[in-house]
């Protein structure tokens, strides 16, 4: 027979959210409008009832362990979860409708991001949204779009900004690519082998050589500043090329090359205007992107 789960009291977990949050629990317990002994109790609640520690004291700061920061992620996503279930169940007496316009690189565009948008559509049949696939931020500071996915940080004052889960990218090729030169043993061979580039040969060279991978301008004959086709140059057996595992492994005709080399983790940032808080359709789009992504 198996043991019961542990329970989860869902004040409890907001509690400790606020605080990995805010960092401290004084500040956390001004937050949520609670005494800093009420909150506290609860977090330790929280640590009881799921056996684990969540918080490591740094003088005055509190840090989050390993368990706190899994805990800390699994819980956002519940909580998106929640508020898209409170969305569309207003959605009798108010509807979700108009169009919603999200920006994202072409890769993302193109072979991520369309399942989620058949989601949308079911829950909310009156939403309309337009991908415009690009990479420049200012598209959203010029309100060309609402909602924007990038690899860096914003620092404009006027945007929310969301830190999602790191994404992984790996080295690819063509199976009839790798039949027909054979696979390399380690990164450094890598170096013997033709590669695609993502229109920046020169940065290509500048990011991998760091990492043990002594490439030149020579090794990157081919490539486009448009992901989409850098990927299809790959798949036609062209060279080597880096590419998101979400999406690098869903092509049956494409394989990693060095499997057991360590990924290239990059950040995911989700970004959109300060009227997420008064715009029901874009805070329903943010929070879907949010768990879908993560």
């Amino acid at each position: 027979m198996k043991p019961a789960p542990p329970s989860f009291d869902w004040s409890h977990a907001r509690a400790f959210l606020a605080t990995a949050d805010m960092g401290t629990f004084s500040a956390a317990a001004r937050q949520l409008g609670l005494t800093q002994p009420t909150l506290g109790r609860q977090v330790a609640a929280l640590e009881d009832e799921l056996g684990v520690l969540l918080f490591e004291r740094l003088g005055r700061s509190l840090a989050l362990t390993e368990a706190g920061r899994d805990l800390a992620e699994h819980i956002r996503d519940m909580q998106a979860a929640a508020d898209r279930a409170a969305l569309m169940a207003q959605g009798h007496s108010q509807a979700i409708e108009g169009n919603v316009r999200i920006t994202a690189s072409d890769v993302m565009s193109a072979f991520v991001l369309p399942p989620l948008l058949s989601d949308l559509r079911k829950q909310a049949p009156k939403l309309g949204v337009e991908l415009i696939a690009a990479n420049d931020i200012r598209d959203l500071m010029r309100r060309e779009a609402d909602i924007a996915i990038r690899h860096v940080q914003p620092d404009q004052p006027d945007l929310i900004a969301r830190k999602l889960k790191d994404g992984a990218a790996r080295f690819y090729a063509s199976r009839d690519f790798l039949a027909s030169r054979g696979r390399p043993e380690d990164a450094a061979g890598l170096t013997a082998y033709d590669h695609i580039h993502f229109g920046q040969p020169g940065w290509m060279v500048d990011h991998l050589r760091p990492l043990g991978i002594p490439v030149e301008d020579s090794n990157f004959p081919f490539g486009s500043e448009n992901g989409v086709v850098a990927w299809e140059l790959a798949r036609q057996g062209l060279g080597i090329a880096i590419m998101w595992d979400r999406v690098g492994d869903s092509y049956e005709d494409m394989e990693r090359v060095l499997p057991d080399m360590a990924p290239l983790a990059f950040p995911v940032w989700l970004t959109t205007h300060r009227e997420l808080h008064t715009s029901r359709r874009i805070r329903l789009v943010f929070d879907a992107l949010a768990a879908f992504l993560a």
